[in-house]
């Protein structure tokens, strides 16, 4: 298939006027709340949204997409044709990049203008653009002529990297079966197609609330949920209650079996597995993991198990403080084994007690100004860079409270620019993320199209009387956050269909679980977290309380997110399963996880991540052992150190999707990608943090 929608992820900016005039330019714009500019002649000045003279009207989106349906045929004719004189790869980069353009700005624009009428015309567009896929999807000639390419060696030569992209082309291509017989390329079609709807089916089941009876649940328990006439209403695992009783009734209600959702999840399974069979791959989960870091199953089989046993007696000793502190909280109660509804309460309520202060304490050293001065000297400290807030021309953005970021080098001058739509409003998606507008690319000409994207949060408005103030689980996510985007901006590939995080999924996390251990470490931290009045820096002891905070119970939350991987590539295995998913959940539970199975419940029909990252659950692990093993060996003796900035530009972020991600570690870090030597770098952190940790709390 050809790879024609890559999503990512945005955020927003806004902020309020700085009362201080000793403020960094960029910190003062993002401590002041912009707004609409008056424009007088709303036609001729109106630049469209993201300086796009089409899109000056919503109705834009129609030409846009009839060029892109003009130039995509010229390019296939091109791509067949015998007298062709550039490269197979280029022609096909260039389609996809055309096909782009429209598809990842129509999709954004669909879900984040706030105008009806773009929405809709967006959302015209990525159904044509999806369209012309299809279409293109069941193009014989096309697919033979890159086949051709790929196995015989392209007319013109081609070179390592060419090669490696030519070989994602034909296999995004595969994947709507081109290559099989009619007969089982129209059943892999119907497939895809049922595996989308059933996905979907699955979502909505996995987030909508369980109702019972109300006679079934005691009164002094009704007080702590939402009743609707006769029934009572659980919405999710009311994990913060601090009644034990309220959170295990949340716990056994809202995870009830559901005959429905095990039929979807079940359903969905087998399709997969089907689909992957047909496609010629033993699992769906030799399919997902084809060209990506860990590139088998078994792989990823090994360093899960290598991680269970590692982290067993770690994590045995974080809950064994979790269910003291139970006791504590409980004296004879008879429930004092802890069990899985108390984990996510007893880790939150250890760490707030850790921190001694609330996260409120904390908000006034966070305004946004402070956080994006924060990072922009670590940018300029790492690579070299500025963040600029740059001028914006009317038309150009969706919303009044939209920043927009110059992203400059000291020496090579403009590298993109990143639009930031931070704060919340009414109608807006509820979630932090990066879109790509516009993939990096080198131009015919010489030039390089910069790239373009959107970081989307959701932010507190800024008040009257100060900016917006940021909790550090906030300030976690603009760092996270931002991890993607430089990745997007930095990334100078020659081919836009591996430009920045368009890589595989187990290496996209990489740059921005990298950026998660900055904005962990006290001494980044120190240099930009300043009261937003009076400019003190924030106490040492917080500081470094807050900083451990981060690493509490790490071992727990690994050996959760081991256990959660473990579950996902099981469903994902040899089928059929050995009993039903809820059967297999139980077995891996057991063998995972410290904190026993439930009887009766069924997590797994809640786990929406199943559909988006089926089989691929694992990549955040493997990605943040990846960023572990980079931080200890590049960035932990000297987090603002520039020679080792610029050596993980060179040698990682510019590559983007361009080099195979395991030669790319292997190559930037010196040593192979092992099982083992992934789970070294998170069980070095883990034991590193907790004798740090150790020696504070003393």
């Amino acid at each position: 298939m050809i790879p024609i929608i890559r999503k990512q992820t945005a955020i927003k900016l806004k902020l309020l006027t700085a009362p201080v005039s000793t403020w960094s330019p960029l910190a003062t714009a993002f401590n002041t709340r912009p707004g609409w500019k008056l424009n007088l002649n709303l036609i001729k000045d109106n630049a469209g949204l993201f300086g796009i003279p089409e899109l000056r009207s919503h109705e834009g989106f129609y030409a846009m997409k009839e060029r892109a349906i003009w130039e995509t045929d010229k390019l296939v004719t091109e791509s067949c044709s015998p007298n062709r004189t550039r490269k197979l790869v280029e022609i096909f980069d260039e389609l996809s990049d055309t096909l782009c353009k429209v598809a990842d700005l129509a999709e954004f624009v669909r879900i984040a203008h706030p105008q009806a009428a773009y929405s809709q015309a967006a959302e015209d567009a990525c159904v044509s653009i999806s369209g012309i896929v299809e279409k293109l999807n069941t193009h014989q000639e096309l697919y033979r002529t890159l086949r051709t390419g790929v196995d015989a060696g392209d007319k013109i030569p081609m070179s390592p990297v060419d090669q490696h992209v030519a070989r994602l082309f034909l296999f995004d291509f595969e994947q709507s079966g081109i290559h099989l017989p009619e007969t089982d390329r129209r059943r892999v079609v119907a497939l895809n197609d049922s595996i989308l709807q059933l996905g979907q089916r699955f979502i909505t089941g996995a987030v909508s609330p369980r109702a019972i009876p109300k006679d079934s649940l005691p009164p002094n328990l009704r007080q702590f949920f939402s009743v609707d006439g006769d029934q009572v209403l659980v919405t999710g695992l009311y994990a913060d209650s601090p009644n034990v009783m309220a959170r295990e009734a949340a716990y056994r209600i809202f995870l009830h079996p559901d005959k429905h959702q095990e039929y979807l999840l079940s359903e969905m399974l087998s399709s997969r597995h089907e689909l992957a069979q047909l496609c010629g791959f033993p699992t769906f989960s030799h399919r997902a993991l084809k060209a990506s870091t860990a590139e088998t199953p078994e792989m990823v089989k090994e360093f899960l198990e290598i991680m269970a046993q590692q982290l067993h007696k770690r994590a045995a000793a974080d809950f064994d403080i979790m269910k003291k502190r139970k006791i504590a909280e409980n004296p004879g109660s008879n429930g004092q084994n802890l069990a899985p509804w108390d984990t996510p309460y007893y880790t939150q309520k250890v760490k707030r007690d850790w921190l001694q202060v609330g996260s409120s304490e904390f908000t006034p050293y966070f305004s946004l100004g402070t956080c994006m001065e924060g990072l922009n000297n670590l940018m300029n400290n790492l690579y070299n860079i500025s963040l600029v807030n740059d001028e914006l021309a009317p038309g150009e953005i969706w919303a009044p409270d939209v920043h927009k970021l110059a992203v400059i080098h000291e020496k090579e001058g403009l590298l993109g620019h990143i639009y930031c739509d931070f704060y919340e409003r009414p109608g807006k998606p509820n979630q932090d993320c990066h879109f790509t507008i516009r993939g990096g690319k080198e131009l015919p000409d010489g030039t390089y199209q910069n790239p373009v994207v959107v970081l989307m949060l959701n932010l507190p408005t800024p008040c009257r009387s100060s900016p917006s103030l940021l909790t550090p689980g906030m300030v976690d996510n603009l760092f996270h956050e931002m991890g993607h985007a430089m990745h997007s901006m930095l990334a100078r590939t020659r081919y836009q269909h591996v430009t920045g995080t368009r890589c595989t999924t187990d290496f996209a996390e990489v740059p921005s679980v990298l950026m998660e251990y900055f904005v962990a470490d006290p001494r980044v931290v120190r240099t930009f977290a300043r009261h937003y009045e009076t400019q003190q820096c924030m106490p040492e002891d917080m500081l470094m309380r807050l900083c451990a905070s981060k690493h509490l119970f790490a071992a727990s939350d690994m050996q959760v997110q081991v256990f959660y991987s473990a579950l996902d590539q099981q469903y994902h295995g040899s089928h059929p399963m050995e009993g039903s998913t809820t059967d297999v959940l139980a077995q891996l539970q057991k063998q995972y996880y410290g904190i026993p199975y439930v009887p009766n419940t069924a997590w797994q029909l809640r786990f929406s991540h199943l559909v988006g990252y089926g089989a691929k659950y694992y990549s955040y692990l493997l990605s943040r052992a990846v960023a572990a093993w980079i931080w200890q060996m590049y960035f932990e003796a000297d987090p603002l150190n520039s020679s080792s900035g610029e050596q993980y530009r060179q040698e990682c972020l510019a590559h983007g999707g361009g080099k195979p991600a395991r030669e790319l570690v292997a190559d930037f870090l010196g040593r192979e990608v092992t099982p083992a030597n992934l789970a070294n770098s998170l069980i070095n952190e883990i034991d590193i943090t907790n004798e740090h940790i150790n020696r504070i709390w003393q």
